[in-house]
């Protein structure tokens, strides 16, 4: 047990050391409370002019969330980087050194990642939810408004497995470019399309992003489904990628 908590210790010092990492985790906190403040603004603006702009389904609740669809797109550049750089650099060789077996070394890695994830999305969704009520004035809804906990505990879930996710798709990939490739068209719009087509829309709702972020929901009535859906997603990933770094002769 001691090994292992040496091993996390290790994994979270190197994650301070490897500045674009670390950079990629803290840019999520901008990224999603300047969205927020602007997506409360410009709803606000909205509603006081009557814009048919405005979404029909359009609530203060929801709008809370936004930022963070756009956030996570830092937080799946981190879990990919905080694998991919170890194999792009040679340091793995080293790690492997200091932490021969393998499925601790790994378990450290995906341990820090889910960790870090968490740690920094759980102030940054709420300040961007109450960045975005702020914005709205008026119009802004309280934070414990009917199904705002829960999808607000949904998007720390949901943020944390989306790094884990990515991590493993890096893991199996042992590089960043084809993980990024794939994985940030796919959320930032490849399965959003997807879902509006009508020969696709029920395939859509089991990718990984579309099952999530029902979890973010405020009135969802599948967000343990979502869920369900995710968590497979990213246990599959973590095998796999497990599978290719035990098999890693460097």
């Amino acid at each position: 047990m001691s090994e292992t908590v040496a091993a996390i210790r290790a994994e979270f010092t190197k994650l301070r050391g490897i500045r674009s990492t670390f950079v990629a985790l803290l840019l999520f906190v901008p990224v999603s409370v300047l969205i927020a403040a602007l997506g409360g603004w410009s709803a606000k603006g909205a509603i006081e002019s009557d814009s048919p702009s405005l979404r029909s389904d359009f609530t203060p609740e929801q709008a809370g969330l936004d930022g963070i669809l756009y956030g996570q797109l830092a937080l799946i550049v981190f879990g990919v980087l905080i694998v991919s750089s170890e194999y792009a650099s040679g340091m793995m060789r080293v790690s492997l050194l200091a932490v021969p077996r393998r499925g601790r070394l790994y378990t450290a890695k995906m341990t820090v990642t889910a960790l870090a994830a968490a740690a920094i999305a759980i102030p940054v969704i709420v300040v961007s939810y109450l960045v975005t009520q702020i914005a709205l004035g008026s119009h802004g809804a309280s934070i414990d408004a009917s199904g705002v906990p829960r999808a607000l505990a949904g998007a720390v879930v949901y943020l944390m497995l989306m790094s884990l996710f990515a991590a493993g798709v890096a893991a199996m990939a042992r590089s960043a470019v084809l993980p990024l490739a794939v994985l940030l068209p796919m959320v930032l719009a490849g399965t959003q399309i997807l879902s509006v087509i009508g020969a696709t829309k029920e395939v859509a709702r089991y990718f990984p992003d579309q099952a999530g972020m029902r979890m973010l929901t405020v009135d969802s009535h599948d967000a343990y489904g979502g869920f369900a859906v995710l968590l497979v997603w990213t246990v599959a990933a973590l095998a796999a990628g497990y599978l290719r770094h035990r098999r890693w002769d460097g």
